[in-house]
């Protein structure tokens, strides 16, 4: 983040006379030079390197006597300009960094310069480094830079500038993806209900909450029974992960056959019923002209009366057709209510079996250290136990009921995040069933009733023509 110009929480300074002998005599690299300069007074042509960061500088200036300077720091500092260098004909190395610099000026006669950075500051065009024939870094990061005119030239000029303008450009573009990949990896994770399962995470949770764990590691033997114990675990974990991604593609899968089907019956009952309607106005083609011009009164009201007729005629059909179609998807819902119930449940069980193999781990874990647990405090009551160990840990052998207490809290916090990762499983996988399958109706209804009013209002549009007609021949 840039520096602002805060002068109201930040009293600017100026470089002066006293800010000058001060940092010369705290000069780290050049303690003799300091405490020199203590005793007989300084001469800053002798001085070779000055620190002046951290100060609240805002502004350049009374730099003109260190001519032989080579290295000069100014960073983290609120300078609004480079200026008051000229003098300055030997500096190599120039630190600028984080500070308030909008214009790259002011170094023409830094002929020498090999080394310098302007990062962080409000430069938002590189220019006027012609006359440093010499640099060899150049750090512009983090400015207001967006666009560089005249890339070839620019690019000659100030290769160092570009590069790393380049790289770090790369940089966040490539830590940009890489976390969106892992971002989307994970709710990919999530969605087959197995998200942290792909490692040792079930595993060390178990321990981040025991409280006893630590304690109870230092007894003898634990080191190899725990390595054990977590290989097996992760094992268990890492399979239930790979099994619950090629679950989690079948239902996705089933999903989208089912609504194939689903889309494929539909269109069938639309292309129908657009038949139905095609026969019935080819039939009827010219009909209301032929009522409207025939001279005939009852040749006309005959007309009228079939013409009612083959509108109520057509409704019933559109309407037997929507039937028929809501009963054929009925069927084909039931059918894919089964299927997925069906996945569910032997997703549900299988991860109810791997978690049970889970809890088996744990038992016999806890049954191992319960038992080493058991004969530590019997050498320790014998005098028969001489291996080191923490004063909190002896704490746990004082007696019998107080070493076993805290092996049976370790293990119940072990079987309940067991107890809750199966838990999570199952309660999502069940809510996912639902969901879809409540989605299905929904969408279902919504379709009928808008067919419905399709046809009703089809009907409707060709009763209205019929009664305009008819009140028509009423009229002559």
């Amino acid at each position: 983040m840039k520096m602002s110009r805060l002068y109201d929480s930040i009293e600017p300074n100026v470089i002066d006379e006293k800010m000058l002998q001060k940092a010369v005599e705290e000069q780290g690299p050049q303690e003799e030079l300091g405490q020199l300069a203590k005793r007989e007074g300084i001469d800053y042509k002798d001085v070779l390197e000055l620190q002046l960061d951290f100060r609240n500088i805002l502004k350049i200036d009374n730099l003109w006597q260190f001519v032989n300077l080579t290295k000069l720091q100014l960073d983290n500092n609120i300078i609004e300009k480079i200026e008051s260098l000229d003098s300055l004909v030997h500096l190599v190395w120039l630190d600028l960094s984080f500070n308030n610099i909008e214009v790259i000026e002011g170094l023409e006669s830094l002929v020498k310069l090999q080394d310098l950075s302007l990062y962080n500051n409000r430069i938002s065009k590189i220019e006027n480094l012609d006359t440093l024939q010499e640099l060899q870094v150049f750090s512009i990061g983090n400015n207001n830079i967006t666009a560089l005119e005249n890339r070839e030239v620019a690019e000659m000029k100030y290769q160092y500038a570009i590069d790393e303008l380049k790289q770090g450009e790369a940089q966040v573009l490539a830590k940009l993806e890489e976390e969106q990949a892992k971002e989307k990896e994970l709710e990919y994770h999530k969605a087959a209900y197995v998200e942290y399962l792909n490692g040792p995470f079930l595993f060390e949770s178990m321990y981040a909450e025991d409280t006893e764990a630590v304690r109870l590691a230092y007894l003898p033997g634990m080191a190899d029974l725990l390595e054990t114990y977590k290989n097996k675990f992760v094992s268990i974990c890492e399979n239930l992960f790979a099994y619950g991604l090629k679950e989690h593609e079948k239902r996705q899968a089933e999903v989208s056959t089912f609504y194939e089907c689903l889309e494929e019956a539909i269109q069938d009952s639309q292309r129908q019923g657009i038949q139905i309607i095609l026969d019935f106005e080819n039939y009827n083609e010219g009909l209301l002209d032929l009522i409207q011009n025939t001279s005939s009164l009852e040749i006309a009201e005959s007309k009228l009366v079939k013409y009612n007729e083959d509108i109520s005629q057509l409704s019933d059909t559109l309407m037997t057709l929507e039937m028929q179609m809501v009963d054929q998807l009925e069927e084909i819902i039931k059918d894919f209510e089964r299927n997925i119930a069906d996945q569910v449940s032997t997703f549900i069980e299988n991860v109810q079996g791997m978690m049970v193999q889970c809890r088996d781990l744990e038992n016999h874990h806890h049954e191992k250290l319960l038992e080493i647990a058991i004969n530590t405090l019997e050498k320790i009551v014998k005098s028969e136990f001489d291996e080191d160990m923490p004063d909190d840990v002896r704490l746990l052998f004082v007696d019998k009921d107080t070493i076993v207490n805290a092996v049976n809290a370790s293990h119940d916090i072990h079987l309940l995040k067991i107890d809750n990762r199966e838990d999570d499983i199952i309660t999502k996988a069940n809510s996912w069933s639902s969901s879809v399958i409540d989605e299905v109706h929904k969408k279902e209804i919504s379709r009928n009733r808008n067919r419905v009013r399709e046809i009703n209002q089809y009907i409707d549009h060709l009763q209205e023509e019929l009664d305009n007609m008819e009140s028509l021949e009423q009229m002559e």
